[in-house]
This record gives structure tokens, C-alpha cells and sequence, in this order.
């Protein structure tokens, strides 16, 4: 994929792609779930998304997976654009492969940094959503605990008027604390990574197993 010129690279470019003006209006609210969450549509439409944002950004998603955009985390919000860049973004960009998960770690870093220095209580609730998710990701109890415990207070949070997706993102974030906690990893990761599924794994991922 031919590369872009750093100048070409903005944080507010993927902000507004990502989060639109108005996330969780009425009218801007379906299509952002479909752009976040939209893997139960048809194969069809979940190809011509994520081809799309292969031609719009892979550019900047493979610069950032670099490293060559690591002075975005000086500022909340365009930590918050790296962030989308290193988790979300790539798991769409690379659907169905290895390197959808490439630079978990770097996203993780990013996100501890940024809770540890306040860069989290300048975003909005919605926006938080998405710099915890690489917490949300981790193959780690630790993390997972980090992530629940992330979750809930936002929930507290949120706008009364979305606090369904917000609550529904808490029981996400518990049903990965236990599969981590059971398994010490994702297991539906496993084929994709080249990893061996234990018998108990493949129980689990058949639906035979609770």
C-alpha cells in the first residue's frame, strides 16, 4: 500500500470519520453502531466498509503502526485518534487476519498512559468508550479487571438517553473478564493467530461448552 506524506496524516480526519458531529444523535446514532459493532450485517456490506476504510486510511493506520505518529499521544484527543488507529480501525482494516491484533500492546500502553495522566476525563463519555477498548482486547486478567472496572464508571456516567449502549459495553467487558479468566485468552483468536485450540476451547467455541 503506497505510503502518504506525514502532512497528509490528521488526528481530526479520523475523529470525524469515526465519531461523526453528532455520535449519539438520533439521526447519526444506527449508522454510527453500524460502523463500530456492524459484524452481524451481511459478509457484503462488511467487506464494502471495511474496504472503504482501507482506501481512506490505511496509509495513516500503517504509519501509525510505525510508531511515526506517537506524538499524537501529547494531546487527549488525538491519543484518542492513535488509539482508534492502533485497535478498532485495524481489526476492520484486517478482518480475518493476524494483523488485526498486530499492535494490541502499543494500544494498551497508550491507554494506561493515558488514564494514569487525566487524558481520559477530557473526552467525552462516548469517546471514552473507545480509548478503553484496547483494555477491553487484552489477553490479560489484570487488564480485564482494569477494563471492567473502566466500564462501570462510565456507565455512571453516560447520557441517559444512550445508557442502554452503555450498559450493554459493561456486559460485554464481563463476559471477557470471565473468557480471560477461563481460558487466559480469546479463544475464537486462535486460528487466526496459529494457535493449538484445547479440547475445552473447542467446546467452547462450538457453543457446547457454557
Amino acid at each position: 500500500m503506497p505510503g502518504a506524506p506525514p502532512t497528509a496524516h490528521r488526528a481530526q480526519d479520523v475523529l470525524d470519520f469515526w465519531f461523526g458531529p453528532d455520535p449519539l444523535g438520533a439521526g447519526e446514532f444506527p449508522q454510527r453502531l453500524r460502523l463500530w459493532f456492524g459484524d452481524e450485517e451481511s459478509p457484503e456490506l462488511v467487506q464494502l466498509r471495511d474496504e472503504a476504510l482501507a482506501s481512506r486510511f490505511g496509509a495513516t493506520i500503517e504509519a501509525a503502526a510505525r510508531g511515526e505518529l506517537d506524538a499524537w499521544a501529547a494531546s487527549p484527543r488525538r491519543l484518542l485518534a492513535l488509539i482508534l488507529l492502533l485497535d478498532p480501525l485495524p481489526r476492520q482494516m484486517f478482518r480475518g487476519k493476524a494483523r488485526a491484533y498486530a499492535r494490541d500492546g502499543r494500544a494498551v500502553e497508550l491507554c494506561l498512559a493515558g488514564m494514569a495522566t487525566g487524558a481520559d476525563a477530557a473526552l467525552a463519555p462516548v469517546e471514552r468508550l473507545f480509548l478503553y477498548m484496547p483494555l477491553l482486547h487484552a489477553e490479560s486478567q489484570e487488564l480485564q479487571e482494569e477494563s471492567l472496572a473502566a466500564y462501570r464508571r462510565l456507565a455512571g456516567e453516560a447520557p441517559p438517553a444512550q445508557r442502554a449502549l452503555f450498559d450493554a459495553c459493561v456486559q460485554l467487558a464481563e463476559q471477557h473478564c470471565r473468557t480471560i479468566a477461563r481460558f487466559g485468552r480469546f479463544p475464537h483468536r486462535n486460528a487466526v493467530l496459529y494457535r493449538r485450540s484445547t479440547a475445552e476451547e473447542l467446546a467452547w467455541l462450538s457453543g457446547k461448552s457454557s
